[in-house]
């Protein structure tokens, strides 16, 4: 009996180990920078766990690059206002991110500016945090 209450504990520990596991960290992003970038949505993904928002951004040196801005959950983004049609296709709009460290287009969002001018997310308190305070 005890075997069988020690084995189950066990599975029990491993399943909720391996999702924490699991997560990646934010070191592809430099906490250090911010850029802002303004541009045409061409995808918004609400999926878990991350976001997603795809944007073309002009380039005066040639074509337009795309770039590749990871958000937090749908839950998150909810309690912060969003909806599932906050970022429509054609929207034109500015947004702050945290650049990758390898200096591909894409980054961490902090914030967006629609084009009403409405704000979402906060550059100055968005990213990363433990027990509630900020880490960089």
């Amino acid at each position: 009996m005890k075997f069988n209450v020690l084995v189950l504990a066990s599975i029990a520990i491993a399943a909720f180990a391996i999702p924490a596991v699991a997560h990646h960290s934010f070191a592809m992003f430099d906490a250090s920078k911010t850029i802002t970038l303004q541009g045409n949505i061409k995808e918004f993904h609400w999926t878990n766990p991350h976001s997603w928002i795809f944007l073309n951004v002009a380039d005066p040196e040639g074509p337009s690059k795309e770039w590749a801005i990871e958000l937090g959950s749908p839950s998150g983004l909810v309690r912060q206002g969003w909806v599932p049609k906050t970022l429509t296709p054609g929207m034109n709009v500015k947004i702050v991110i945290r650049p990758l460290k390898d200096g591909k287009p894409g980054g961490q969002f902090l914030a967006v500016t629609l084009p009403d001018g409405t704000q979402l997310g906060d550059p100055s308190t968005s990213g990363p945090r433990r027990g509630g305070e900020r880490i960089d």
